[in-house]
């Protein structure tokens, strides 16, 4: 594939606790009923005002932005006393490496988290230099609608059958599908292996060291 686009959360690093750490926080602080893990885990993907409406199960905005700055407010405060609680997934940075590597191969990514968090990410991990595109909800609508490949592939000039997103979640799976590209699930994130395939999944990987045979097999 010609271009290769990650999801963050769940698929490149493992944000699950911090975020529903902070979710329920947020949550109690304005006086309503902290969503669980799981509920929180359900909408990891999802832009942050619209997982928070979710989330609430209000289209109240007033709420939802409160909610949302809220939410911005503990999560800002966590990280910046300690830098370890959004870690790589085990054989990310080596697999990015490799792909980074290859001719006429392009790296790009597709998330649900702001510009601001996702360029302190990747600064964080070293990783800024490995990605030619960066698609947020900054610039595009949430997933699962296909704005963010969509965009991804006018900047790059790759075309949707050389293109391939890899993610987690239904969102990921259905924003490439939406998009007309490729799509492979991973089994160490936030939704389930059969959710992925339901939602379109062309291949599965259980670790990244299946990685590089999984687009192989897209290739051919």
């Amino acid at each position: 594939m010609k271009l290769i686009v990650f999801d963050v959360d769940g698929t490149l690093i493992d944000t699950h606790t911090l975020i529903a750490e902070h979710m329920a926080s947020a949550f109690t602080g304005a006086g309503l009923v902290a969503p669980t893990p799981s509920e929180v885990r359900r909408i990891i993907g999802l832009s942050l005002p619209v997982a928070i409406a979710e989330l609430a199960r209000s289209e109240d905005q007033v709420l939802v932005a409160a909610l949302v700055e809220a939410y911005k407010g503990h999560y800002r405060a966590a990280v910046a006393i300690a830098n370890d609680r959004e870690p790589l997934f085990p054989g990310t940075r080596e697999a990015l490496d490799r792909l980074r590597l290859l001719e006429e191969t392009l790296l790009g990514v597709a998330t649900g988290k702001a510009l601001a968090g996702l360029e302190r990410i990747l600064a964080l991990h070293g990783l800024r230099d490995h990605f030619v595109t960066l698609q947020t909800p900054d610039h595009n609508p949430s997933k699962p609608h296909p704005g963010m490949l969509l965009r991804a592939m006018a900047e790059t000039g790759v075309a949707p059958e050389d293109t391939v997103m890899i993610g987690d979640t239904v969102f990921d799976m259905q924003l490439a599908k939406s998009a007309g590209a490729k799509a492979i699930g991973v089994g160490w994130g936030y939704h389930e292996r059969h959710e992925l395939e339901q939602a379109g999944a062309d291949v599965l990987i259980e670790s990244f060291e299946d990685l590089d045979a999984a687009l192989l097999q897209l290739e051919g």
